[in-house]
């Protein structure tokens, strides 16, 4: 017979202790011991044998789980070509950013196709939903399903009556199953509720597509045990701050596509709208030349992306001097700023330095350091680097210039948009005469990159 016993659980990391105590042993967090029930069974009790099911890996079969494709491209891109019929999705983001905006987006696009949607949320009125839809939806297709409750048994309830495609679960944190005592949000519902979920998806005789939201905590992580990531195919994050029009979506974890993919939309009136060509919100459109400004190309998954450096150079009144930046971490700048003092020769000891990129996105890869190398000395000499001429290299300590992964794709989108000059490291490209709109020219060191953009003007 089963003992029952309580115990406490914390609603943040959901470790167990015996007793209740005004901190949880594992995170330290105060104040989230909540009471719940641990069933010990009777050592009396016997372990009953499963029937075995076991094959060789080489006798199982392989199918192909198929994909229903929006008509947002974007969305498409970061999901690896559309969203798996029978896959659990959780998308995440600071409040504001556009979550529930792009989910209806999607329940419209594929409403329209003759897909049914349910749109369950617990944070929402079926009005306000209503309201929502009804100003960045032309018009609200028939095949959308509403249900405003915390229920998650009732949410059920409305599956097994509508019988849709794509489930909505707006957000996992507010729903509970009536089984479990916890309240909403807390590790065991959020669990439990996710692996309910699970279940409608994977079903063999009637998969279906989940969608759930989850929320973000004060870190910018998702809320909840990381075993939430665990349990779902699929890991979205929105990324952009309240207020700011450019949205970037990308995944930290994909079972049936690339996490290297993100998606770009602009945030209108009229909703979350994709942007096709992303390097024309990180570049700024100029007439002239201005100083401290270099061009690069990244590449975000499969595409390649053109990206405007800002750097700013000024004297120090300080010991130490400063080196910010909102798009690298501090200790690379100091380094970039090391190579510049020792293989280039510029005095950068007196000297402030603040590196960003337009549009503020982040610069991850190391081909994007000559770049933010030729903006600091573009700054430092307070002359312009011409419009039309971008970098593509790493940089060694040493100061040669080292190959990047993907430089041929990189020079073909540069060559696409209309650039004439890039600087890349000598012997990166195998065949550079392929290329006839745009100069590719190889350079040896970071010195040799500076003396031919600024004719070997002294420092």
């Amino acid at each position: 017979m089963a003992k029952k016993t309580s115990v406490y659980v914390c609603s943040s990391c959901g470790h167990s202790h015996p007793k209740w105590q005004g901190f949880c042993n594992s995170c330290g967090s105060m104040s989230t011991l909540e009471e719940g029930n641990n069933e010990k069974q009777s050592t009396a009790t016997k372990v009953s044998k499963g029937i075995a099911s076991v094959k060789r890996l080489t006798e199982a079969k392989s199918q192909n789980s198929d994909r229903i494709i929006t008509d947002i491209g974007e969305f498409n891109r970061v999901m690896g070509g559309g969203i798996v019929k029978d896959s659990i999705t959780i998308i995440t983001a600071k409040p504001g950013a556009g979550k529930s905006t792009l989910l209806l987006q999607v329940s419209q696009d594929l409403a329209e196709k003759g897909y049914k949607v349910l749109y369950a949320s617990g944070e929402e009125s079926d009005s306000q939903i209503k309201r929502r839809a009804e100003r960045i939806l032309p018009n609200v297709d028939n095949n959308i399903f509403v249900n405003s409750d915390t229920s998650l048994n009732n949410v059920l309830a409305c599956i097994e009556e509508v019988d849709p495609d794509l489930i909505i679960i707006d957000s996992i944190q507010t729903f509970v199953l009536e089984e479990y005592n916890s309240r909403p949000g807390s590790p065991t519902q959020t669990m439990e509720c996710a692996n309910e979920l699970l279940k409608v998806a994977k079903s063999p005789d009637r998969p279906r597509a989940v969608i759930m939201v989850g929320q973000m905590t004060k870190d910018d992580e998702l809320a909840g045990l990381r075993a939430l990531e665990h349990l779902v195919d699929a890991v979205l994050i929105i990324d952009g701050e309240q207020g700011e029009e450019l949205k970037a979506l990308s995944s930290s974890k994909n079972r049936y596509g690339s996490t290297g993919e993100m998606g770009f939309f602009a945030m209108t009136e009229s909703g979350m709208v994709g942007i096709d060509n992303p390097s024309e919100f990180f570049m700024t459109q100029r007439d002239g030349v201005v100083s401290g400004s270099a061009l690069t190309v990244i590449k975000e998954g499969t595409r390649p992306i053109i990206v405007e450096i800002e750097s700013l150079v000024s004297p120090t009144f300080t010991p130490y001097p400063s080196r910010v930046g909102e798009c690298m971490r501090k200790d690379q700048i100091s380094t970039l700023t090391a190579i510049l003092e020792q293989r280039a020769s510029l005095q950068m000891l007196n000297q402030n330095v603040v590196i960003k990129t337009t549009g503020g996105i982040r610069l991850k890869e190391q081909s994007s350091n000559l770049a933010a190398l030729m903006s600091i000395v573009s700054s430092y000499k307070d002359k312009g680097i011409p419009n039309d001429t971008v970098f593509i290299a790493d940089i060694g300590l040493t100061g040669e210039l080292k190959k990047v992964p993907a430089l041929e794709s990189r020079v073909k989108e540069l060559e696409r948009m209309g650039f004439k000059k890039v600087y890349v490291a000598k012997n990166a490209l195998k065949n550079p005469s392929v290329f006839k709109q745009i100069s590719v020219i190889p350079c040896n060191t970071l010195s040799e990159v500076i003396d031919r953009v600024f004719n070997a003007m002294p420092f």
